[in-house]
């Protein structure tokens, strides 16, 4: 501790590869982190400084390793478990996965505090042994002086790139390309409801290690008459996507908390989500939810249809932005990081 500021380095690799929300909250967790500059003094990727808290955003080997050094107190992300790799998101050889498995839950054992932004996810860390004591629940946050209404204008410049109709009702979709984001139900909503318009944005991050890359890649190739796939976005022009939305669609069979969500609820976006039990904490109903093609199709068309409940869930949105504002998630930061810091030795022991 230097001058009374806590030193804190952060470590991640995930700016490396476009088009993960990992990515977005890093960058998210360091901008809102560096404002309590009475507080912390923050370095990123800098193994040729002292710190006395090393908070590691991704699970690269070399953090494992940087992680033998108790010296710091050691923090860990936690975006997702093995279950949510290999299941749906990258395809993993079936003798490997073990091992994959494996590594994951020992670089989260390493560190003396493991963070997750759903409380979801509590539970089943513990299934992996991992104890409850060393695990703490601090939400994403989005800044709203990116993502925030940026006008007609603005909204119509995006659709014109698109080549989408200035009238059309567009409904978003955002995220990696792949199995478990559900992009074949959202392909499958949009022939149902040919008279709106689905733009889905992202791509391969991470190419043909992708699971279902072949089938995805043949879908994105020749996808319906209505339906756009933009690629990979850089996360500074995603607000420009969201102002021409109308509605998120968020069908994914497996998350922890997609940034996509707080984004759009900073403009007030309505959102189709699917119904999954770790939504139910974190966004407290605000959200119209679905489990099938068939009711995602229903939501989809009363929302475009029926004015008196689209501005009914726009203002469910904006509960949700107001909850999660930066002073909120900020003072959570504050508290956690300084009673970390102070008890660090009495946790160890």
């Amino acid at each position: 501790m230097e001058n009374g500021k806590l030193r804190i380095n952060m470590y991640s690799s995930a700016d490396k590869v476009a088009g993960q929300g990992v990515g977005s909250a890093y960058e998210e967790q360091v901008a809102l982190v560096r404002q309590a500059d009475d507080l912390f003094d923050v370095e990123v990727n800098r193994p040729d400084r002292d710190a006395d808290i090393q908070h590691f955003h991704t699970i690269d080997p070399i953090f494992f390793l940087r992680m033998r050094n108790k010296k710091p107190l050691n923090v860990a992300y936690c975006h997702f478990l093995p279950d949510t790799v290999m299941d749906g998101s990258l395809k993993v050889p079936k003798p490997l996965r073990k091992m994959v498995a494996d590594y994951i839950i020992h670089f989260y054992n390493a560190a003396d505090h493991l963070i997750v932004v759903n409380p979801s996810f509590i539970p089943e860390l513990e299934k992996y042994g991992i104890p409850r004591s060393k695990i703490r629940y601090i939400p994403n946050y989005v800044s709203r002086e990116v993502f925030h209404p940026l006008g007609e204008e603005t909204r119509q410049a995006a659709r014109k790139q698109y080549g989408i109709d200035p009238e059309a009702f567009v409904v978003l979709g955002a995220g990696q390309v792949q199995t478990r984001k559900g992009v074949k139900d959202f392909v499958e909503t949009a022939k149902r409801l040919p008279h709106l318009t689905f733009v889905w944005a992202g791509g391969f991050s991470f190419g043909k290690m992708t699971d279902g890359y072949e089938e995805l890649k043949a879908i994105m190739d020749n996808p319906p008459a209505n339906v756009v796939f933009t690629g990979i976005v850089p996360r500074e022009k995603m607000a420009e996507l969201y102002n021409m939305t109308d509605v998120l669609f968020v069908p994914s069979y497996n998350e922890l908390f997609p940034m996509t969500i707080l984004e759009a609820a900073n403009l007030h976006v309505p959102m189709v989500i699917r119904d999954l039990d770790l939504y139910k904490e974190i966004l407290q109903g605000h959200y119209m939810k679905g489990d099938s093609v068939d009711e995602f199709t229903d939501l989809l068309h009363t929302l475009s249809s029926n004015p008196k409940v689209y501005e009914q869930y726009q203002d469910e949105s904006r509960k949700i932005s107001q909850y999660y504002s930066a002073e909120h998630v900020l003072t959570m930061w504050k508290a956690f990081y300084v009673e970390a810091w102070k008890y660090k030795d009495r946790f160890r022991t």
